[in-house]
């Protein structure tokens, strides 16, 4: 899609609303420190997510209506079989987001193709094949996104170039994944994140939502599409459950925006893309 070519939502909407989470769970913490693996407490923090965080995100969209795009690690599908019950239960979608958490290795292939097909069977086990993936911390390599076609996924969530769906072109000069872009403005993790290694701020309510306020309201002029990334051990937290609920409720006010899910939109651009 190029400058000019702003994307046609369905049913006259003025934009569309993404509301997704990266349910990463114990893996945020091992995928990049093994040796948080013999720390209890340190994975505790991504425990929060499957043991009260995800349950408060679901009631939150219970109350508004909205549909979600859960991307789920295998090793949150394996170790945590009724969360993803839960999340199915409720009628969302579930994604693929690697097996071990692991940010992609242009170096290592072989690492990428066995997260990529290690997790497409523990979703398999749960009864789940996946339509989109979204790798973990936005990475990638030269061969993402061909293994991302290769393994018969319609969207690719992980690019952050654009504010409008589009369709990818891979290396041969053939037809590629769709992409739902996305940006770290409208991350939790970028601004409720904390590490000691990082002596992150913890920010306010106030000031989250003011930044994912102005966001969604630009993007909503521009009719883009609003990609929101959470994570149910961060957004989950008691005060952060009322910046979801609130932000919420603002998107919510406008008639004119489309929830909807990965799978949804990326449809939404086939059929926009036949049209014109």
């Amino acid at each position: 899609m190029n400058e000019e070519t702003h994307m046609i939502w369905p049913d006259g909407k003025k934009c569309a609303v993404m509301v997704t989470f990266d349910f990463d769970a114990e893996s945020m913490w091992s995928s990049e420190d093994t040796t948080n693996l013999r720390k209890p407490s340190m994975l505790s923090q991504g425990g929060y997510g499957p043991r009260r965080g995800l349950g408060k995100a679901l009631e939150i969209l219970r109350d508004y209506e909205a549909p979600a795009s859960f991307y789920v690690p295998g090793t949150t599908a394996e170790n945590h079989p009724y969360a993803i019950e839960a999340i199915l239960k409720d009628g969302h979608e579930i994604g693929h987001h690697g097996h071990d958490h692991l940010w992609i290795n242009p170096d290592n292939p072989e690492e990428e193709i066995r997260e990529m097909d290690r997790g497409l069977e523990a979703l398999k086990a749960c009864g789940v094949v996946p339509t989109g993936y979204r790798a973990p911390a936005a990475t990638s390599s030269d061969m993402t996104l061909d293994l991302v076609k290769q393994r018969g996924f319609l969207y690719n969530s992980g690019f952050l170039d654009d504010v409008y769906p589009y369709r990818h072109t891979l290396k041969d000069g053939s037809k590629g994944p769709i992409e739902l872009p996305f940006h770290w403005n409208l991350d939790d993790s970028a601004i409720t994140y904390f590490d000691f290694n990082t002596q992150a701020a913890i920010l306010t309510n106030d000031h989250i939502f003011q930044v994912w306020k102005d966001e969604f309201d630009v993007l909503r002029d521009w009719s883009g599409l609003v990609n929101i990334t959470l994570h149910p051990q961060l957004i989950g937290r008691p005060s952060r459950t009322l910046l979801f609920r609130r932000f919420m409720e603002y998107m919510r006010s406008f008639d004119d925006a489309w929830f909807a899910t990965g799978t949804q939109v990326a449809q939404a651009y086939e059929a926009f893309e036949a049209n014109t």
